[in-house]
Formats: structure tokens, C-alpha cells, sequence
């Protein structure tokens, strides 16, 4: 590395600060120095880089093209160096592990397994974040992600940790005499889904099965979705783990599956991880090689 050649650091920080913070006063704050010194750092980089780095054309400041890949770069680069920083040092230890995760994958795997990690670690607290949305780890938040899809994050760690394939599935009195054939035909039953980003959501795109296309939708939290889909209120889309029980005893109906290699993936940002989170994830593993 051409250590020569980087920026002074000084101006490396203070951009990022402005960059996340979006305000020369609050990365002043941030950083422990004025506004006023924020700016000249800011200027000071853009000298040594002979690039503009801030658009300054308008009543406020926004980032140029070539600010927003740097200040991108660095966010990545300072995140790693608290993350390693933090695990080394040991300052991180009593920090809350934050667990990110769907409803769906929350309340029927991880919840009902939770104790036996407790046990363990009787005085680990724990933060689970049941989000629909897509969520990133991060240096100081969200140490694992728990996330359904094929396992490719760009800058994110993943390893996959349950395979489970994803099936429509119907209550038997919602359907038809003759179960349909092609997934097209489900068109004018009422639909369930699980709200945000979810398993469903590659399934449906790929069968053309839009809000646009289907009769209706309720979107409700996956284990709501799974409840109204017992009641008959629906086709409902979700991981075949979820549903196992109910095939099984003839209370729901699987229509299709799709043959894709997804499954649920643990997902952390590369580098060290502190003690309590290595434990959480051979634990994780443990429990996923040992289910039914």
C-alpha cells in the first residue's frame, strides 16, 4: 500500500463525520472541534485528492458523485476498524447482542430455542429485532442477521444455515374442487403476505403474481399470516418449514413449491466478532443441525 499517498486522516474523519451526520455542525460535535474546522479539513481533502467533494451551488451542501463513493468507502473502512477495534479490546462485551430477523423465522424457530441459549448464558442480554425489512449488521448495532435468500449481500458475511423451500399453501375449504395447476390460476383467490421483504417476495415475482395481478392481499406480520391462512382467508406464501405440521395433518394444502436453493442464511459483517456473538452462532448451528 502507498501510504504516502493517502489523505491526512485528520480530513479523512471529518469527512466521514459530515458524510453520516449530514451537517458540518453535528460532525463537529461528533468529533469533538468546531463547524468551522470541519469545513477546512473538508476543503484541505479536497485540495489533496484534487477532487470536489461537496456541492456548495446550492442554499445547502450535498455530496458530488465522487463524495458519495468516498464517503461510502470510508463508512465501510471506520466501521471495520470500531468492529475490530471493539472485539479486541474487549469494549464491546457488555453491549446487548442484536439479533435482526423476519416475524416468520422469530416466532417459529428462533423464539421457541431461545431458552436453551439463555441457559448458557444466563447474563447475556439479548436484543431480537423481528423486522420485515431488510436490515444490515453494523458496527455498535445489529451484530447478525438472520436473512432468507440465496446468501449473496455485497460486504456482508453469510453462511447458510437452514434450507428450507418455499411453498404456496391454502387452507383446504378456500379451494376449487379441482386443486389448480399452474400457479396463473391462483389469481382470483384472496391472497396473504407477509409484510416488507420476505420469503414470499421472489416467489411471487417470478410467477408474474403482482398486487396488480392477484384478486387481493392482506399483508400482515408473518405469524399473523400464518394464522389467517389456517382460517381459510387465503393463499399464503412462506418457508415449508413453517408449515410442516400443518400439511402433515391435511389442515393446509400445498399447491406448489419452488425447487430454488434458498434458505435462511446467518449474515455478520466480515472480521472479528466478539466473544458473545460466536457463541451465538455456534449455538445457531447446533441448534439447526440437531432439528427435525
Amino acid at each position: 500500500m502507498d501510504w504516502k499517498g493517502l489523505p491526512p486522516l485528520s480530513a479523512l474523519r471529518a469527512f466521514a463525520a459530515y458524510a453520516e451526520t449530514g451537517s458540518v455542525t453535528r460532525a463537529g460535535d461528533a468529533l469533538n472541534v468546531t463547524h468551522a474546522a470541519i469545513s477546512q479539513q473538508i476543503r484541505n481533502l479536497e485540495a489533496s485528492m484534487g477532487l470536489t467533494l461537496l456541492n456548495r451551488s446550492g442554499r445547502s451542501l450535498t455530496l458530488t458523485p465522487q463524495g458519495e463513493v468516498l464517503a461510502a468507502a470510508l463508512a465501510d473502512g471506520f466501521g471495520r476498524i470500531a468492529q475490530v477495534t471493539e472485539a479486541l479490546s474487549g469494549a464491546s462485551q457488555d453491549r446487548p447482542l442484536h439479533v435482526a430477523t423476519t416475524p416468520s423465522f422469530a416466532a417459529f424457530w428462533l423464539l421457541p430455542r431461545l431458552a436453551r441459549f439463555r441457559d448458557r448464558h444466563s447474563a447475556a442480554d439479548i436484543i431480537v429485532n423481528p423486522s420485515p425489512q431488510l436490515i444490515d449488521p453494523s458496527p455498535g448495532g445489529v451484530d447478525l442477521c438472520l436473512r432468507y435468500g440465496g446468501g449473496e449481500w455485497p460486504g456482508l458475511q453469510s453462511d447458510l444455515l437452514l434450507k428450507s423451500p418455499v411453498v404456496a399453501v391454502a387452507a383446504p375449504d378456500l379451494l376449487p374442487d379441482n386443486v389448480p395447476h399452474t400457479p396463473d390460476s391462483l389469481r382470483v383467490l384472496p391472497w396473504l403476505q407477509e409484510m416488507g421483504t420476505n420469503e414470499a417476495s421472489r416467489w411471487l415475482e417470478r410467477q408474474g403474481l403482482t398486487e396488480t395481478r392477484v384478486a387481493s392481499i392482506v399483508h400482515l406480520p408473518g405469524h399473523l399470516m400464518i394464522e389467517a391462512v389456517r382460517q381459510g382467508q387465503g393463499v399464503a406464501v412462506t418457508a415449508r418449514k413453517w408449515v410442516e405440521s400443518d400439511l402433515n395433518s391435511g389442515r393446509l394444502v400445498e399447491l406448489f413449491r419452488d425447487p430454488g436453493s434458498d434458505g435462511y442464511h446467518l449474515v455478520t459483517l466480515p472480521g472479528i466478532q466478539r466473544p458473545l456473538v460466536k457463541d451465538f452462532i455456534r449455538w445457531l448451528r447446533t441448534e439447526a443441525r440437531d432439528a427435525p
